[in-house]
């Protein structure tokens, strides 16, 4: 969330932000939040006066009371403060809720070179590597080459789980375990520190990476408990240093982690297909990092560098696009995609969503960092996605298909494949 005293500071540049955002129905949330804000302030100047003048009066009836004299006037006042004071500050607490709901839903000041857009389809595209395959036969999609490989069961697991499950089997299920190995493998020789975080969160963690709407949409809760299944290590990991304040000499802190990842995925998309591209369980490694603020941009490229870097190692088709202002999520700075080619639907698919999110996720959760003078501030925090195993299948499978229906895998992942070059149908 942003910074009240910001907020204070400079409520036209908040407006401004909300407008590049095309979020008009915010501006007089800007409004109403100063006005809240400064209620807030007289109350605790009120409070502040009340407790005061308690002090001053419990004196004058000590006085009163050692001169012999009658001290009842007195006396009742002091009693009368301390109902007063409990009402203001019920008033506080009612308004607070409401300056924290409003300060919840303003989004984080943008990056001044955020390409202007209506929606994701005006996002632009700022790199490209690989090369698109070209084949002389009709390209399979990757749940007909899977199942014709007998490596996967989508039937199986909708029957026994719904859609948005899956077995994997054989060659497949290698190929996904490589890709972890290779990631984490990649990660570690970028000396990245290796987490494997809890799978569930309380509500106040969970909800503290984006915005509460959003998310809300796609967590799972466990019922009677305050635990949450995490939809991406980042929750965790972001989490990890809730209520810290770190030495900025231990700065940056570079993790990067393996978990399972669950998702409703209920909304715009949904499990509408069968296959691996959108499901509800899924393995993921992220890349995460908690630095100073001054810092956040060169390790933005830092982030994006090593993502490039794995999938040129993989030979994928892809390009990178920076998210315009109005796909922008509100907790981000900026934002780009990775994409890679997807030969059946004839365009590209993001398969990994870098972002800086400066301040803005790290105020929720009170994580500062201290310089040697001992001052505190807010750190900033980035994350990326390393990669995402299920989409990545998808996309080995469909680029690397060959006429008979075998894939060839990756030179870089023969090694975590045992040897196996190519997956072919078994016998």
């Amino acid at each position: 969330m942003l910074d009240i005293r910001f907020i204070r500071e400079n409520p036209q540049v908040v407006k401004d932000n909300i407008k590049k955002k095309a979020q008009d129905h915010k501006l007089a949330l800007v409004d109403e939040l100063l006005d809240k804000d400064k209620e807030l302030r007289d109350i605790k100047g009120k409070v502040d006066a009340l407790r005061s003048d308690r002090n001053k009066l419990s004196e004058e009836v000590n006085k009163l009371k050692k001169a012999g004299k009658d001290a009842s006037d007195v006396l009742k006042k002091v009693k009368d403060i301390p109902q007063e004071i409990l009402k203001l500050e019920e008033d506080h607490l009612k308004i607070e809720s409401r300056v924290n709901e409003i300060l919840f839903s303003l989004p984080n000041i943008m990056w001044k070179s955020v390409p202007v857009g209506k929606d994701g389809s005006e996002n632009v595209e700022i790199k490209k590597g690989g090369k698109i395959p070209k084949f002389d036969f009709p390209a399979k999609n990757h749940v007909e080459l899977a199942e014709g490989l007998g490596i996967a069961d989508f039937d199986s697991a909708a029957r026994v789980a719904g859609k948005g499950f899956y077995y994997l089997k054989g060659d497949l299920a290698l190929l996904n375990q490589a890709l972890i190995r290779f990631a984490v493998d990649f990660m570690v020789k970028k000396g990245y520190t290796y987490v494997e975080p809890p799978l569930m969160l309380h509500e106040k963690e969970i909800f503290a990476s984006m915005d509460k709407a959003a998310i809300e949409q796609s967590v799972y809760s466990i019922k009677d408990e305050d635990l949450n299944l995490i939809g991406t290590a980042e929750q965790s990991l972001l989490a990890m240093h809730a209520g810290d304040s770190v030495l900025e000499s231990d700065l940056p802190k570079k993790y990067f982690a393996y978990s399972m990842c669950f998702r409703k995925e209920v909304g715009a998309h949904g499990i509408n297909e069968k296959g691996l591209w959108r499901t509800h369980q899924f393995n993921k490694v992220e890349q995460f990092i908690f630095c100073r603020p001054e810092e956040s941009e060169k390790y933005y490229d830092e982030l994006l560098n090593n993502s490039v870097e794995i999938l040129d190692a993989l030979g994928l088709p892809y390009h990178v696009i920076e998210i315009c202002t109005g796909d922008l999520a509100d907790w981000k700075y900026r934002s780009a995609d990775l994409e890679v080619w997807r030969p059946t639907t004839n365009s590209y698919g993001e398969v990994m969503s870098l972002s800086n999110c400066t301040d803005f996720q790290a105020r929720k959760l009170g994580i500062k960092c201290i310089d040697k003078q001992g001052n505190k501030r807010v750190l900033h925090t980035l994350n990326d996605t390393a990669l995402a195993s299920s989409r990545i299948m998808v996309t080995i499978l469909e680029n690397f298909q060959n006429k008979d229906g075998s894939v060839t895998v990756p030179k870089v992942l023969v090694p975590y494949m045992g040897g196996i070059k190519k997956m072919v149908p078994k016998k």
